[in-house]
């Protein structure tokens, strides 16, 4: 497989390509969760971490792939940089370039920054969130999780449940999911399921009717009151007692052995109850541990030009 400069969105990965990061991670993944923690392929690489937003989980995931590849990492933190006294993405980009970093690891809340970062930097940029368009490695380690889970994803069904208006997890994880071959059905507020949506995310209107589907894994999205800027809903309880895993649903998802899946951080008692956190199908653990091995892969796929 050629490598690539950056890994920007799922849109532009050919299936090929996905194939790959998905095969080699499986190989990184046996390695540290046995007793090699440790492997040396970007020995003498530099890592860049640089967070516009909070993050607690890609952040450290990213951070933890780069040092079990034998990468250094630096954690850019923006609250305590010039980037408080104004100084431009670009600006810093040309003062992290001098410093000659090997990957930028970039979250942003507007959508396109890694976009335009990556054509103004020789190092290789990966995208970890931008506004609501992307977040290619959430998808590829959901993709990953599901392949551990199913094998051979063609045919298979997943509801996606939540906030999709708002969520790059979501369009991700419906373009990665309709690359391999699934079914794609979405259900959530009226107001938060976009009407220009592509046309392989199915609408479900109730509950009844996306489990009437059969659907073999449920994908909760966070409810991110952050970026609302109007109430798209009563109430969080209200929120739960439609469109949350509530107790009563939850036992017929069981019933049915269907898997459940979420990106984090989990609201409990809105996206899900607590029952869902000990069922023995719910894969969010395991998505954390595979978020790991996927960048691992990532970082090892990308190619840096030469500084």
């Amino acid at each position: 497989m050629e490598p690539r400069k950056d890994l920007l969105d799922i849109a532009s990965l050919s299936l090929e390509e996905i194939e790959f990061v998905l095969k080699t991670a499986g190989p990184f993944k046996e390695l540290f969760t046995k007793s090699i923690k440790k492997v040396p392929p970007l020995r003498g690489k530099t890592v860049l971490t640089l967070f516009y937003e909070p993050s607690t989980r890609t952040r450290s995931s990213f951070e933890i792939a780069a040092k079990r590849v034998s990468a250094d990492v630096t954690n850019f933190t923006v609250g305590s940089s010039s980037v408080v006294k104004g100084e431009s993405v670009l600006d810093t980009i040309d003062t992290l370039q001098a410093m000659k970093c090997d990957y930028v690891v970039v979250r942003h809340a507007a959508a396109g920054v890694p976009n335009m970062i990556s054509k103004h930097t020789k190092a290789s940029v990966v995208n970890a969130g931008d506004g609501f368009h992307a977040h290619p490695t959430q998808a590829l380690l959901d993709a990953f999780t599901l392949r551990e889970t199913f094998g051979d994803l063609a045919g298979k069904k997943i509801l996606i449940v939540g906030d999709i208006l708002h969520s790059r997890v979501a369009r991700s994880v419906g373009q990665i999911c309709e690359k391999l071959g699934m079914e794609i059905g979405v259900l959530g507020p009226g107001s938060l399921i976009p009407q220009a949506r592509p046309k392989f995310m199915r609408k479900f209107y109730t509950y009844d009717e996306a489990l009437g589907w059969k659907p073999d894994a449920i994908y909760l999205l966070r409810v991110q009151l952050e970026r609302q800027n109007d109430q798209f809903f009563p109430s969080l309880n209200e929120y739960h007692k439609i469109y949350g895993l509530t107790e009563e649903r939850f036992r017929q998802v069981e019933g049915e052995g269907t898997w459940v899946l979420h990106p984090g951080p989990v609201n409990r008692g809105v996206e899900l109850g607590d029952d869902v956190m000990t069922y023995e199908r719910t894969l969010i653990n395991q998505q954390v541990e595979n978020g790991i091995a996927v960048r691992m892969a990532v970082l090892y796929w990308l190619q840096p030009e030469t500084n």
